[in-house]
C-alpha cells in the first residue's frame, strides 16, 4: 500500500508513526508551513514534519493546496490512500480525486456530533460523557462523508484537552492501521452516509473562548478550563495583568474551604453567598478559592496552578505568596 499523509500537530504525527512502523510504504507527507514559536518567535517545523524528516520521508509543507500548479505536482506522486488528519487545509476536489481510493480522515469525535477544527475540546466544555473517534471517507463538505469506523471513550470527570487528546490520538492510530489492513486485504472499505441528525459544530478556539467570566458557574468554567488545557489556557486578570488558570478544581458537597467550612454543592457553597463573582474567599497551601456564578446561585472554584503573563506555571499557593493576596481581593475578568 502506497499511502500518503497530510497532518501537523501531534494527535497526525501519532497517527503518521503508526502508519510508518507498521510497514506502509509513506511516498509523501503533506503538513502546514513552519510557524512561529516560543518566546523567539522562531519559525519550528510541526510535529508532522519534525517526524518525517528523522525519518527521511519526502515533505511538502505548501501553505495551500488550491494552486493547479500544487495539485498537478502532487498528483505526480501514485498515491493508494491519503490519510488526512488535523491537516488544517481544505483539501480541493482535485485533492480528493487523486489517490486510488480516496482520502480517509481520522476525526477526534462521534461524528456527526462535533464536526470541525476543536472537537476535543467542545467535548470537554459541553459535558459530555463519550467521545471517540470516527475514520470518514472524505468528501468536500466539513467531516460529513461516510463513515468507515467509528469506535468511543468515555470521558473522565477530571480530562482535560491534553489527557483526552492524548488517549484519543493513541485510538485514532490504532484503528487507522486497522482500515488500512482491510483496505489492503479487501480492495474497499464498507462505509455508511452520516446523518445530519444530532450534527454539532466545533468551532475553533479564539481568545473569547478562553477568557474567564467570573459570573458563570462554577461548572461551567471548570469545564471551560479543562477545554483549554494545556493550550491556549483560561485567562484571568489581576489588577490589570493577564494570569492563565492552568488548574482548578470545584468545590463540592464534600469538599471544604480553607477555613474549614463544609461546602454546600459545587453550585450553591453558602460561604460563597453575599460576594460578588471574582472574589477571594480563602488562600491556602491548597489553592485559591474564588465566587463564581450568579449570586443567587453561588459557587467556590479552587484554583490550584497559575501562570503569570511572561511567566512559569506554578502553584496557586506561591502565586498568591508572590502578591500578596488575601480574602476580599478579588480576580477581574480575563481580557
Amino acid at each position: 500500500m502506497r499511502v500518503g499523509f497530510a497532518g501537523t500537530p501531534p494527535f497526525a504525527a501519532c497517527a503518521l508513526s503508526a502508519i510508518d512502523r507498521h510497514g506502509c510504504t509513506i511516498p509523501l507527507v503533506l503538513t502546514q508551513p513552519d510557524r512561529p514559536f516560543g518566546r523567539g518567535l522562531a519559525p519550528a517545523p510541526s510535529a508532522v514534519k519534525r517526524y518525517a524528516v528523522e525519518r527521511g520521508l519526502a515533505v511538502r509543507d505548501a501553505a495551500s493546496l488550491s494552486a493547479e500548479a500544487v495539485q498537478s505536482a502532487l498528483a505526480e506522486t501514485a498515491l493508494d490512500v491519503l490519510v488526512v488528519a488535523a491537516y488544517g487545509l481544505l483539501l480541493p476536489p482535485a485533492v480528493l480525486a487523486w489517490p486510488r481510493y480516496g482520502c480517509l480522515n481520522i476525526h477526534a469525535s462521534l461524528l456527526p456530533r462535533w464536526r470541525g477544527a476543536a472537537p476535543i475540546a467542545r467535548a470537554i466544555e459541553a459535558g459530555d460523557a463519550t467521545t471517540g473517534i470516527t475514520i470518514m471517507q472524505m468528501d468536500a463538505g466539513l467531516d460529513t462523508g461516510p463513515i468507515v469506523a467509528a469506535r468511543a471513550i468515555a470521558i473522565d470527570a477530571r480530562d482535560t484537552a491534553g489527557t483526552l487528546h492524548d488517549r484519543l490520538a493513541t485510538l485514532g492510530a490504532g484503528m487507522i492501521v486497522e482500515t488500512l489492513e482491510r483496505l489492503a486485504r479487501d480492495g474497499r472499505l464498507h462505509s455508511a452516509p452520516q446523518s445530519d441528525a444530532g450534527a454539532t459544530y466545533a468551532a475553533k478556539i479564539g481568545r473569547a473562548d478562553a477568557l474567564i467570566d467570573w459570573s458563570q458557574q462554577v461548572a461551567v468554567l471548570d469545564r471551560r478550563i479543562r477545554a483549554l488545557s494545556p493550550v491556549p489556557g483560561a485567562l484571568a486578570g489581576w489588577r490589570g495583568s493577564p494570569v492563565k488558570v492552568r488548574a482548578a478544581v470545584p468545590l463540592g458537597a464534600s469538599a471544604r474551604d480553607q477555613s474549614g467550612a463544609r461546602a454546600a454543592g459545587a453550585n450553591g457553597n453558602d460561604i460563597a453567598r453575599g460576594h460578588a463573582p471574582g472574589t477571594i474567599i480563602a488562600v491556602g497551601r491548597e489553592g485559591i478559592d474564588v465566587v463564581c456564578g450568579p449570586e443567587t446561585n453561588s459557587g467556590v472554584l479552587r484554583l490550584t496552578a497559575l501562570q503569570p503573563a511572561a511567566g512559569r506555571t506554578m502553584s496557586a499557593h506561591a502565586f498568591a505568596t508572590g502578591r500578596g493576596m488575601a480574602p476580599g481581593h478579588s480576580f477581574e475578568a480575563g481580557r
